[in-house]
């Protein structure tokens, strides 16, 4: 019987060690983040209240926290709508299904205008490093934003833009070329080479647009997939996205199309 309560003491742990942590993992970040800082410091003050015996200001507290739950319920409504479509996504990052569409609609809007743009989806990995080569931002991803800074008359255009957690965290960005890239073609220009470089070093995603042909492509692992076509954009990220980032999708190099990009 010991050996039984072991282990169901053993797995509450485990549960409740993983709510935490998955609780902590998407309030980071956003606003919820300072509001959680807030309730901790409140059950704090309660707790050294009741070990004080401040009986007036706990009697407070409790009337208080009935009013609360409804109006957080109330404010923070699309965080506990994005929060319940994760739960079963295992090891999926934090990018979410808004953010990726709208880097769909920004890529075929970049497309069909023949503007190059180069963006980057972490996965997980420390990017620090390529963030701070750019301008730092801190935006909800957005069509209308991608495309603002990738049309020429944009100074952060010449760049990639970082996208984390499902924000757009810096753009103008300078990424590393591949290693070796004696197997990319010559027709394909700096943009896919460094984004196969950011790939190779790092578990990020990438999506590029061609300035020449407008054939968007996309780099993981080290590899890239070559005019994937506006229609299958979204279905490609998603399926990739929504792995562990350990885990590597095999992409084999398509350079069936002899077009010139850049």
């Amino acid at each position: 019987m010991s050996y039984i309560s072991n282990w169901k003491i053993i797995l509450e742990l485990a549960l409740l060690w993983y709510v935490i942590y998955m609780v902590l993992l998407f309030v980071k970040g956003t606003r919820s983040e300072h509001l959680l800082k807030g309730l901790l410091i409140i059950a704090l003050i309660f707790t050294i209240t009741q070990q004080l015996k401040l009986d007036t200001i706990n009697w407070v507290l409790t009337r208080l926290v009935p009013i609360s739950v409804i109006g957080l319920v109330v404010i923070f409504q699309p965080e506990l709508r994005r929060g319940l479509a994760r739960l079963g996504q295992l090891g999926v990052p934090q990018e979410n299904v808004e953010a990726i569409d709208e880097i769909a609609r920004a890529s075929s809007d970049l497309s069909k205008r023949k503007i190059g743009a180069l963006m980057v989806i972490d996965r997980g990995s420390e990017l620090k490093s390529y963030v701070e080569s750019g301008t730092q931002l801190d935006s909800k991803v957005s069509d209308y934003l991608l495309v603002s800074i990738f049309t020429h008359q944009s100074p952060l255009h010449d760049g990639a833009v970082i996208i984390q957690q499902g924000r757009l965290t810096a753009a103008g960005c300078v990424l590393p070329l591949p290693q070796d890239d004696k197997d990319i073609p010559r027709s394909l220009g700096m943009r896919h080479r460094a984004a196969v470089g950011i790939s190779e070093e790092t578990d990020a995603l990438c999506v590029v647009v061609s300035e020449e042909t407008g054939a968007i492509s996309v780099a993981s692992g080290g590899n890239l997939t070559y005019d994937i076509g506006e229609d299958n954009l979204s279905k490609v990220l998603k399926s990739i996205l929504y792995k562990p980032s350990d885990q590597k999708t095999p992409f084999s190099h398509i350079w069936s199309k002899k077009r010139k990009a850049t």
